[in-house]
């Protein structure tokens, strides 16, 4: 089977309401696109029927393919996702689809840079938010501000749900990857940095959702948890030497 140029990665936890018209969006993108593709929904630990939707999209796309896990967590998911891939670029995209999905080939080359990781940013200089809420967007930048401070100085927005890695950079990162929640974004580009990979920041259009599963209150103290967790682990050794 030839290596397809992009995979795509698209966790699913309880999106049966919206992933038929995302799935569908990101299936018109790729059918005008010049290069081969594949598209992973990851599904794991729902309560509704976004594996059953997943499924039926699938039978009538080929390229499109449906994995189900029975333990949660978004780290999970994409972790199985991006290990699963083929393609010789990995990008994990949020299932409700909060940046346009005609964005994806800014990612890419050769409208970028060959970075080894491109992130979506919501702060970068050029980004617009559309219909967010003060409070989340407050929210938002103080669990930014925990992480600049205590792991990743510099980078403006970690959390994006939209990251594209080149492959044998996620095959690098997930391998050694351990958290399994929300916080897995702050840990892979804390080991990406501890092994000298280059991570560029992508400003965006974004979208709010108010189906959106984070919620910055009530999340910002298991972030900051997870980022002491991520410095001890790092202190251990679990992530392997530094490159």
């Amino acid at each position: 089977m030839k290596t397809p140029f992009l995979s795509l990665i698209v966790p699913a936890y309880n999106e049966a309401g919206r992933l038929p018209l995302s799935l569908a969006q990101i299936a018109d993108f790729l059918a005008a696109q010049d290069y081969s593709s594949e598209v992973l929904i990851i599904e794991n630990g729902s309560q509704d029927d976004t594996f059953r939707i997943a499924q039926e999209f699938c039978r009538e796309h080929p390229s499109f393919r449906a994995e189900h896990l029975d333990a949660r967590g978004k780290g999970l998911a994409v972790r199985y996702g991006m290990l699963a891939a083929q393609g010789a670029y990995r990008m994990m995209l949020d299932a409700d689809l909060s940046m346009p999905v005609n964005q994806i080939n800014r990612f890419l080359p050769a409208q970028i840079e060959d970075a080894d990781i491109v992130i979506a940013s919501r702060e970068a200089e050029g980004a617009e938010r559309f219909n967010e809420p003060q409070y989340r967007h407050l929210g938002g930048r103080l669990i930014n501000l925990s992480i600049r401070l205590l792991a990743l100085p510099g980078l403006q927005d970690t959390q994006c749900g939209f990251k594209c890695f080149r492959a044998a950079v996620a095959e690098d990162l997930f391998s050694v990857q351990r958290m399994e929640g929300w916080s897995f974004d702050v840990e892979l580009l804390y080991i990406a940095r501890q092994r000298g990979y280059s991570i560029v920041e992508l400003p965006i259009d974004w979208y709010y959702s108010e189906q959106s599963h984070v919620n910055p209150i009530m999340d910002t103290p298991i972030m900051i948890r997870d980022l002491f967790k991520i410095r001890r682990n790092a202190r251990a050794g679990l992530y392997g030497p530094a490159h």
